[in-house]
């Protein structure tokens, strides 16, 4: 039998019914197994499920993970917030830039658009409210700043593509920066735009040199910790894994001996919240492994080529359907799942056409976490809908501009290689 509909018919099946989908990603490539009727192949299942985790770069991704738990916990955000509220508050719809900006010093710590989204989030909405900004317009800036923290590393999903396409994670940190940097900007612009049509309120006056400094002493021991991870990484003083360690090492240091705000106690919380990411994760990675396999047995990743190369033979225009397939598949599903089971497929196409594996690791990773601001499954309008009174279809509405700003980045970067490949080139990383 044809296997390809018969996988994506039953996967669609088992999400709709509600399984979680590295349950679902498992059992359909399970049955896969038993239609194909080789008995020799069924010892494959527990070998490929235990090979998709056998790799030390993964290790990095549950020391990240609770380097951000304790961060949040230790309300390490909130010095970052108001040193970016001293630096442009002054500006019209100065609480939005502060927004933006607070996610691209935040984005060094977790690596998480979900994190970003709760806990900039938590504090930021209701101070933009209180200070007369729309509700909607609050979340929707939110949002749209969050999928900075996963461009900027240290990112969760680059360490994870890195890991499985054995693409220099170094390199895919260090051509993250200006994509980031860029994507803040673009951001910001919007909400110029936005503030100054709907006249939005600006600070009284510009923040003292003395206010600025003071702010900046404060907030000092957290802007440091991404410098410390990345120069260690981009210095080859250790490993993106051995930096995942020393990232929780450091935010256990200033968030109990330095801010004092850490408490002993919530450790084992946060060690339960970092267990139930990472299995989570893990599962996904693991089942979509023994998926990979098969698609790859039956020579999937070179029908879905032929079939592209059957519409079109130029390369821009494969880009574009790609980018196309990305963006259409984050929409319905999680995004680690997207990018693992993708990953092996597109990977090759993209190379084959002359793109970097470093250019492309970052066009997918950004391609997907555009996902998590889309609807329906998008997690950061639901992080941000628990947050606020607001229903999808109102915070669908008030973010498609960032939602476009995005899209026109993802463009950018997959047409101007130099964008992603100016910094690896000159720090000579992959």
């Amino acid at each position: 039998m044809d296997i390809l509909p018969f996988m994506g018919i039953g996967f669609v099946i088992l999400l709709l019914s509600g399984m979680p989908i590295g349950f679902a990603v498992g059992s359909i490539s399970v049955a896969v197994f038993y239609l194909m009727d080789v008995p020799a192949l069924y010892s494959m299942i527990p070998q490929r499920f235990f090979a998709g985790l056998d790799s030390f770069t993964l290790m990095a991704m549950p020391f990240f993970i609770f380097a951000g738990e304790i961060m949040n916990s230790s309300r390490i955000t909130h010095r970052i917030v108001e040193f970016a509220n001293v630096l442009i508050a002054h500006i019209r719809g100065g609480l939005a830039h502060v927004n933006v900006i607070a996610s691209i010093f935040f984005a060094g710590m977790t690596g998480a658009a979900v994190s970003d989204a709760a806990a900039l989030g938590s504090m930021l909405i209701p101070a933009m409210v209180e200070d007369g900004y729309d509700e909607d317009f609050a979340a929707a800036v939110t949002g749209g700043s969050s999928i900075i923290g996963p461009t900027i590393p240290p990112s969760n999903m680059m360490v994870l593509y890195g890991a499985m396409m054995g693409v220099s994670i170094a390199g895919l940190f260090a051509a993250g920066i200006l994509p980031g940097i860029i994507l803040g900007i673009i951001m910001m612009v919007v909400s110029a735009i936005i503030s100054k049509r709907r006249n939005y309120p600006k600070a009284e006056k510009r923040a003292s040199l003395k206010e600025i400094f003071s702010a900046f002493i404060k907030a000092f021991p957290a802007l440091l910790m991404p410098i410390i991870i990345l120069g260690g990484i981009l210095l080859g003083v250790f490993t993106p894994t051995e930096a995942a360690a020393v990232a929780v090492f450091y935010a256990f240091l200033i968030g109990y001996f330095v801010y004092g705000t850490l408490n002993i106690r919530d450790i084992p919380d946060l060690l339960e919240s970092t267990a139930r990411t990472t299995g989570v994760v893990f599962l996904i990675i693991a089942s979509a492994n023994i998926m990979g396999w098969i698609l790859a047995n039956q020579r999937i990743p070179e029908q879905i080529a032929e079939l592209f190369l059957s519409i079109t033979e130029n390369p821009l225009l494969i880009l574009l359907l790609i980018n196309i397939l990305m963006l259409i598949v984050g929409m319905f599903m999680d995004i680690a799942a997207a990018l693992v089971i993708l990953g092996p497929v597109l990977h090759p196409i993209a190379v084959d056409l002359g793109v970097s594996p470093i250019q492309f690791g970052i066009i997918m990773v950004f391609a997907l976490n555009i996902a998590l601001k889309t609807p329906p499954v998008g997690a950061c309008l639901y992080v941000l809908m628990g947050l606020t009174d607001l229903t999808l279809e109102e915070l669908t509405r008030a973010i498609w501009p960032y939602i476009l700003a995005s899209l026109l980045l993802l463009f950018l970067i997959t047409y101007v290689d130099f964008i992603t490949l100016l910094i690896p080139s000159i720090l000579g990383i992959g």
